[in-house]
């Protein structure tokens, strides 16, 4: 059975004044999609671009139980 890797990331825009949290398996990809606004949605309107954190996990439901907890934090 593969151990996988999942990252839960934050990245901002280049004023660090927009967060966005998400979860994905392969951190390198994923912020090239942002960098490049590959993907339409809140990242490609916010040019959310550069990472500022981000942790790992080799389980999907704690990965996502994670981003959630991130996504209620409040901002300060």
């Amino acid at each position: 059975m593969e151990n996988k890797i999942y990252y839960i990331y934050i990245s901002t825009n280049v004023n660090d004044n927009v967060l966005y949290v998400g979860v994905t398996s392969n951190l390198p990809k994923r912020m090239y999609e942002h960098k490049d606004s590959l993907v339409e949605g809140f990242s490609q309107k916010y040019k959310v671009n550069k990472l500022v954190y981000y942790e790992t996990t080799n389980d999907i439901n704690s990965a996502i139980r994670r981003e959630k907890q991130l996504k209620n934090w409040r901002r300060e």
